[in-house]
């Protein structure tokens, strides 16, 4: 039976406006982002079979070709890669404690630890601050296993210096989940740190990304 087939007060995007997203299962919620089903299954009979296989946090998790075997279609898989991206994002913004000013490392890490959880490599990122602590530019400096030839000095203060930053803070991810620094990271935080008092910029800090915390250097 196609949406359209249905009662009108049963299809999922009559009762969202009647009653509120609230009120949906996510079998209906999912269905509404799908927007279509195919010729064998409706959008809401898609949205059931696909949750029977992942929940909504295992969505989230699924690269793009997952997500393709589970569900059989590209487009629908774009929408959901789509929508778990958007979810990481709002929840970036609204995650307790949360300021566009860093006021001390916790911020830094309710900024990123939403975004750095799920990722299998270790991810570089150079924040750079106004002289008020506000955020004006962030820039990934490497992917990869963390070590002083991909972390050039170059690509951490050249792009620091175009923004006019007054200070820096380092940020980066263990995919172990465990936020212990390495020797390498101690060595890469303190050639860093040497270079931008000469530079005139200040690392204010290095913050190492855990699965469920952070160290600050």
């Amino acid at each position: 039976m196609k949406i359209k087939e249905m009662p009108w007060y049963n299809r999922p995007n009559v009762r969202l406006q009647r009653y509120g997203a609230g009120i949906l299962s996510d079998a209906e919620l999912l269905a509404i982002v799908l927007g279509r089903g195919s010729i064998t299954e409706n959008a809401l009979d898609c949205s059931n079979r696909i949750l029977k296989t992942v929940n909504f946090h295992n969505l989230g998790e699924k690269t793009l070709v997952e997500l393709e075997n589970i569900i059989g279609d590209n487009v629908k898989a774009l929408k959901i890669v789509a929508m778990a991206e958007i979810f990481k994002r709002t929840s970036k913004l609204v995650r307790k404690g949360f300021k566009f000013k860093i006021k001390n490392a916790e911020d830094v890490y309710n900024y990123y630890a939403d975004s750095m959880k799920d990722l299998k490599k270790e991810h570089f990122y150079a924040l750079m601050l106004d002289t008020k602590n506000n955020i004006i530019k962030e820039e990934l400096i490497s992917i990869g296993t963390l070590n002083s030839s991909l972390i050039h000095p170059r690509e951490v203060f050249k792009p620091a210096i175009k923004a006019s930053a007054n200070s820096i803070i380092l940020v980066h991810n263990h995919p172990s989940g465990d936020p212990t620094p390495s020797s390498e990271d101690r060595e890469i935080t303190e050639k860093l740190r040497l270079i931008g008092e000469m530079a005139g910029i200040k690392i204010l800090d290095h913050i190492i990304v855990g699965n469920e915390g952070f160290v600050s250097f």
